[in-house]
Formats: C-alpha cells, structure tokens, sequence
C-alpha cells in the first residue's frame, strides 16, 4: 500500500508523557530536571497549551475582492492559552490561581484576593514535556513552551471528590506589554537531545 506508511523519524520526533508547569526553565541549560521549587504542582490529565492569532481580512467589503486574500490579511494580535488540572495545592500555587491576590505577611496561611491587577501578578510560566527518542536523565529531548506574562484568568475553581482527590482547575492566559508590543506572548522550543554517554 503506498501511503499506509508513517515517516521511518517517526519515533524521533514524538512528544512524551504529561510534561511539567514550571515557573522557571532554561532551554539553552536543560541538563539537569527542574527542582521541586520550579514545579508549580502536580497535576491531572495532562495538559492543553494553544496559541490561535487573530487575522483581519481588510478586503472585506471591498467590491471585487476574494475573501481571504493573503496580501490584504492582517495578524492584530493572539491568543494565548494554558490549561491543565492541579491535584496539588500550596500558598503560592493558590495566589497564582486567584491571579490578584496577596499573601499575608503575618498570616502564611491567608491569601487574600483583591480587586485590582498589578504588574507583578504577571509572571513566565513554562510547559516542558519529554521528547524524541533521546530522553535520558541529563540529554534529554524536550519541548518547551514559555508562556510569557501569564495570568490565571480561569478563576480558583476546587472540585472535591468522595474517596479521591480534591481537583484544581486552571487556565493560563498569555499577555502582550504595552511597553513591548511586537512581542508575541508564547515561545516555542524543541530539541531533539542527544544520547547519554558512560554507564
């Protein structure tokens, strides 16, 4: 059969396991897994990252003009979007999902929600997933997805279950600067890692 086949790099180049949300990551640096300080939480089912632009066609209502002609379209922003399920909770990992909200300085055990955003409610927050067919302990292959000024914008949602776990939704949304505003909110990463040496 001719085109039931799949590519002979197929298993090279395949995405593996749940992956992570960190707060930290340097790709340029992977060679060694992220502590447990980088580690948001653990999570449940995975996780959904998406990045849809916007196009405007300005030759809509032009008289003549094809629909969607691509010397006329125009890209005036994207969406940038993850989301995944928490099954773990802690004090920083429950004001990053209020999104505007502060820790009380006396009380570690208080987080208090507040109405108005500020700028440092805004952080990077990474998805980092196993890669490839080279995933061993320090050349591992990954891909990386830095999504830059996030916000929890899915709100604290606790889903409680009777002899099972208590369940955490969140929904990362990815913010363009004022004071940087080519920049688009998502990085992207793959490498393809390399074979371990020794042992």
């Amino acid at each position: 059969m001719k085109f039931t086949k799949i590519p002979t790099n197929t298993f090279k180049e395949l995405a593996l396991n749940a992956g992570v949300i960190l707060s930290e990551f340097n790709p340029a640096a992977p060679s060694t897994a992220p502590d447990d300080s980088k580690i948001l939480g653990a999570t449940n089912g995975g996780s959904n990252f998406s990045a849809v632009p916007s196009i405007i066609d300005n030759g809509d209502g032009i008289d003549n003009c094809p629909r969607n002609t691509k010397e006329l379209a125009q890209c005036d922003g994207w969406t940038v979007k993850l989301s995944t399920t928490f099954v773990t909770m802690n004090n920083n990992l429950g004001k990053k999902l209020i999104a505007a909200a502060d820790i009380d300085g006396t009380d570690t055990t208080k987080i208090t929600p507040r109405v108005d955003l500020k700028d440092t409610d805004f952080g990077d927050i990474w998805y980092v997933g196993d890669y490839s067919d080279k995933n061993g302990a320090t050349k591992g292959g990954f891909i990386a997805i830095k999504i830059i000024n996030a916000l929890s914008t899915g709100g604290f949602t606790l889903q409680s279950a009777n002899k099972g776990k208590t369940q955490f939704s969140a929904e990362f949304t990815g913010f363009t600067s004022i004071e940087d505003q080519e920049t688009v909110p998502f990085e992207l990463y793959i490498s393809a890692g390399a074979a371990e040496t020794g042992g």
